[in-house]
């Protein structure tokens, strides 16, 4: 199999083509106004990349008959991906890349009530770690993962559903500012990664050492790699979940640390209130 086999999609989606060029026009036409330097536009296209081929390319065929295929794809989809994506901070390179009507409206509706209530939402700390973990955990439920891989309806619901619920994550924990304005204080930006990994881990662990197929649906489609059987694929995926994945948090976990540290030389944290001094009553 050549290269142009590993990069032809197995299931063609017009729609998720469409996104990524237009998120590619928006960047490259922001970026002649922001001018991000090398380091993060180097992450913006790592992420970009990453994503681009763990959704459309041949690897998809292999994540649908190979459970530590389709974990290492999760890996990407809900960590790698979006971390290297939010690291490059974007948000301001892409908005400049719209038209200015459209920055225009957009910015007018940022002011409004609905648009002020829809950012609250996007970056309320604790929904957005709650989604993280969850629409991890829920797709790992057998019989959820067993029709989730027979409707191509669901299978892309999940898989764009861990990616957006990754970006809002990296997105707070990856926050470089004080708060405010950062939604998410800098000792949040610490304790959070240790509270979603946590669990993660535990189911991680757990479809490690059991010791029978918790997922026939990769026998029903079809193992793509012959000789392995359900128990090492099921090994395989749950270290995945288990170690790897919690790497990739503990980064983030150090990363927030590096935060803290900055702002604290920088006397940029803020303080925390003083009591004020008691004045002693008068002598009777």
């Amino acid at each position: 199999m050549n290269l142009m086999d590993w990069l032809t999609p197995w299931e063609f989606s017009p729609v998720l083509l469409a996104t990524f060029l237009l998120v590619i026009v928006l960047y490259i036409r922001g970026r002649r106004v922001h001018r991000p330097n090398c380091v993060r536009q180097c992450f913006f296209w790592i992420g970009l990349i990453l994503l681009y081929l763990s959704l459309h390319t041949r690897l998809d065929y292999y994540a649908e008959r190979m459970f530590f295929i389709h974990r290492a794809q999760h890996l990407i989809l809900h960590h790698l991906g979006p971390l290297f994506l939010m690291g490059a901070y974007p948000g301001q390179t892409l908005r400049a890349g719209l038209p200015l009507v459209w920055r225009r409206r957009l910015a007018a509706w940022l002011r409004r009530p609905s648009g002020r209530r829809t950012q609250a939402v996007l970056t309320h700390p604790v929904l957005v770690a709650f989604l993280f973990v969850f629409l991890v955990l829920v797709w790992m439920l057998p019989v959820v993962q067993f029709y989730s891989m027979l409707d191509w309806r669901l299978y892309r619901l999940m898989n764009w559903s861990v990616v957006i619920s990754g970006i809002l994550y990296w997105n707070l924990i990856l926050d470089r500012r004080p708060s405010p304005p950062a939604r998410l204080s800098v000792g949040g930006r610490i304790l959070s990664p240790v509270i979603t990994m946590v669990p993660q881990m535990i189911v991680g662990a757990v479809i490690t050492f059991t010791e029978y197929d918790l997922y026939p649906i990769f026998d029903l489609c079809g193992r793509a790699i012959a000789g392995m059987d359900a128990v090492a694929d099921q090994v395989m995926g749950g270290l995945i979940m288990w170690v790897l994945a919690g790497l990739v948090e503990v980064f983030g976990l150090l990363y927030a640390l590096g935060t803290l540290m900055r702002l604290s030389a920088r006397n940029r944290l803020p303080e925390s209130p003083r009591r004020p001094a008691r004045v002693p009553a008068p002598a009777p």
